[in-house]
């Protein structure tokens, strides 16, 4: 267990800052805490599995807060979360197996070029104003997915899920609201097969940090979601998600 003993403020405040950033982000926009701070944390030498491992400790917390925030919005579409929780659960557990065994990131440029991609699209429909609500068709798999490209990734429930299901045509306050509370029970599910696969190794001085920016951060992100009109959502999800899946890009192609 991460002795708590000698941490000092000054350590940990950096990642407090960073988590208020990240999930303020994800909580208003379904995405990014994972990306952003896996990409902090690899960058300063964490190996890519206790960086996820230690990420998704956080978000058990960070989720928990925020889909419970989420639901008192009622930013929740009860039917879609039951499609895609599962799947979603399952594709983290076998996410988290591979990452303990091996490299992903043979793929990882090739799903952060798709993402970036997918992330102009929906910056040009939030700026052309063609959003038109349609009820999702593919969702299963791609809960199936998300969860695992979130585990062996560090990173991509949210750019994965919530990006596609904006892209079908649903709601997006509901997608960010939905895809937000679902994502309490695929980090809980991951974080424990990083438990039993690496100990207590995920727990760091980052670690603890990330958990209180995190959790302070994440009520604030469901009212952002519920406030602002849908043409606006979509314009920041694809601006975010673009400018992550690119910077990701470049640094797993250097």
């Amino acid at each position: 267990m991460f002795d708590l003993g000698g941490v000092a403020f000054s350590d940990i405040l950096p990642f407090i800052a960073i988590g208020f950033a990240a999930q303020l982000v994800d909580g208003a926009l379904g995405m990014a805490f994972g990306v952003i701070s896996t990409t902090l944390l690899v960058s300063l030498g964490v190996q890519p599995k206790v960086a996820s491992a230690s990420v998704h400790a956080v978000e058990t917390f960070t989720t928990g807060v925020s889909g419970i925030s989420h639901v008192l919005h009622k930013n929740v579409d009860w039917k879609l979360f039951a499609r895609i929780v599962i799947p979603g659960m399952i594709g983290g557990i076998l996410g988290a197996y591979v990452l303990t065994q091996i490299s992903a990131e043979v793929a990882r440029p090739f799903v952060l070029a798709y993402l970036a991609s997918i992330g102009l699209y929906l910056l040009w429909r939030g700026v052309m104003h063609r959003h038109t609500e349609r009820e999702p068709k593919v969702v299963m798999p791609l809960g199936l997915i998300g969860g695992f490209l979130d585990a062996a990734g560090g990173g991509g429930w949210g750019p994965v899920v919530t990006s596609n299901l904006l892209v079908q045509g649903a709601s997006p306050r509901r997608v960010i609201g939905t895809v937000n509370t679902a994502e309490f029970f695929l980090t809980v599910t991951i974080s424990a097969t990083f438990i039993l696969a690496l100990g207590w190794e995920a727990f760091t001085t980052a670690t603890i940090g990330l958990l209180i920016g995190g959790v302070i951060a994440a009520p604030i992100g469901a009212v952002m979601a519920k406030r602002v009109n849908a043409d606006l959502l979509l314009t920041m999800v694809g601006t975010v998600l673009t400018l992550t899946s690119l910077f990701g890009l470049y640094r797993a192609l250097i």
